[in-house]
């Protein structure tokens, strides 16, 4: 198994309410980025589930100079109405993240938790990401 010390989030930057699949990230990812499989290890959905993508047990295509010791998690939307960035999770999405970073943070101890946004000059995920899960970083890995 790799060596993971990051889980980084990312939102599809599609408009709310518009669903996407992992599977059509897939192919969006294979057909027209020419990547070997979809970038992201797991996808949440509109309504909270959960879709796997690329295995943990491969690098993800989805940060720069990160991928090779990172997960990448990412929600479906991020823009409004209008295509703007905005921070447009679902409340069953914000509950399954958190599961996930909660789970993911327990299988990988040490690891922290970034948006995308801190790494690359994007908005995405469209959220503080070290604010929002800084309980659960706190927690598992940095105990006082």
């Amino acid at each position: 198994m790799r060596t993971i010390n990051e889980i980084i989030v990312h939102c599809t930057g599609t408009r709310a309410g518009k669903q996407l699949t992992a599977a059509q990230i897939r192919h969006y990812h294979m057909k027209h980025r020419g990547w070997r499989d979809i970038g992201y290890h797991y996808v949440v959905l509109l309504d909270g589930s959960t879709q796997t993508g690329r295995p943990l047990e491969q690098a993800g295509a989805h940060c720069t100079g990160h991928n090779a010791h990172s997960i990448g998690v990412c929600y479906v939307g991020g823009l409004d109405d209008n295509g703007r960035a905005a921070d447009t999770r679902t409340a069953a999405q914000k509950a399954a993240l958190r599961t996930l970073v909660a789970q993911l943070l327990s299988q990988f101890p040490g690891a922290s938790v970034h948006g995308h946004r801190d790494f690359a000059r994007k908005d995405c995920p469209c959220f503080d990401a070290v604010t929002e899960y800084a309980d659960l970083s706190h927690t598992k890995n940095n105990p006082l």
